[in-house]
């Protein structure tokens, strides 16, 4: 395993200067974005308030990110800061405060100081919604995941507890059942919310056992999981439930909190994208969970990452046969 340490950059010459890309997400899609934005000579900054790999850091084992080290999501993620800055990207630890991408040069405002580019590539991500139940932070990525196809192989020949009723839930949960011997579909309503297809196909499947009208009060366990307490919403009546793995599927919250007004964003939340990772707004790209239609993995963030580097760049590029030149920084 590698052994790195991360510490806040706290280098106040990264601030209050113009760059070509500024990105703002430190996952896989940001990392990668940098990288080939770095790699084509574009002068580049990532803002990341916390460690390299975003919502992957959280992982403990990561064995489904083609050509990655074998470790943690902290360690893949670590691994990638390093080779993108291995190519000049340059790395600021600050949290963004707010964001002005209307304006023909983007500010980013963060707790360091002002960043401002052409050019602003999102990758914030998007959240899981919690149970909000004593256990379940003990185990996050530790036996409570969001992501079947990521930790799924882990649950071989086990018991797994899947809480959610929605069409993301039951698909999960269905492909879940390739690698489980048993799959307990916990949902709090008394029918699954689903659509008919992945409803009817949850329910002929002999591994899934749907459990209905039941919420889950605490994820139990020392070492590893070992157990849901649920409770019966109709009657109040409390079980424990042993299974060694919890998977939470009820919804993901984009974090499009900080430009929310300025971009088109879908029925939920979303940032609307076109096939170049380009938004509503010229010169800002969007990649990664926080884009409509983003499929959620580490591969495929990537391509995110990649594929709007490669638009920046010819953005730039088109802005420069124009005329158009960066400021000097203001006062």
């Amino acid at each position: 395993m590698l052994n790195f340490r991360i510490t806040r950059s706290g280098d106040e010459s990264l601030y209050d200067k113009d760059y070509d890309v500024v990105i703002v997400g430190g996952g896989p899609a940001g990392l990668v974005a940098g990288l080939y934005a770095a790699r084509a000579g574009l002068n580049t900054i990532l803002v990341e308030k916390s460690v390299a790999g975003g919502q992957m850091a959280t992982t403990e084992r990561v064995d489904n990110c083609p050509g990655c080290i074998e470790g943690s999501g902290a360690e893949i993620g670590e691994w990638m800061r390093r080779q993108a800055t291995g190519f000049g990207l340059k790395w600021a630890n600050a949290e963004v405060l707010s964001m002005n991408l209307l304006a023909d040069v983007k500010m980013v405002l963060t707790s360091e100081g002002r960043l401002r580019a052409p050019v602003v590539i999102l990758a914030t991500g998007a959240r899981p919604r919690k149970l909000g139940v004593p256990g379940e932070d003990q185990f996050w990525g530790r036996g409570v995941s969001v992501c079947a196809t990521c930790d799924g192989p882990f649950m071989e020949g086990k018991v797994a507890a899947a809480v959610g009723g929605g069409d993301s839930a039951v698909k999960e949960s269905d492909y879940l059942t390739r690698f489980a011997e048993k799959v307990h579909v916990l949902h709090r309503r008394d029918q699954l919310r689903a659509d008919r297809a992945n409803t009817e196909r949850a329910l002929s499947n002999p591994k899934i056992d749907v459990r209905y009208n039941v919420v889950v009060e605490r994820v139990l366990g020392e070492d590893r999981v070992r157990g849901v307490q649920i409770r019966n919403v109709l009657t109040g009546e409390m079980e424990e439930l042993p299974v060694d793995g919890v998977f939470v599927w009820i919804g993901m919250i984009p974090n499009t909190d900080l430009f929310t007004g300025q971009l088109a964003l879908d029925d939920w939340g979303y940032v609307v994208t076109d096939a170049r990772m380009a938004t509503s707004a010229p010169g800002v790209f969007a990649v990664g969970d926080v884009r409509a239609g983003a499929t959620r993995q580490i591969v495929t963030a990537a391509a995110d990452g990649a594929v709007a580097a490669l638009g920046a760049d010819e953005y730039l590029h088109k802005r420069t046969e124009r005329g158009l030149v960066s400021p000097g920084v203001e006062g």
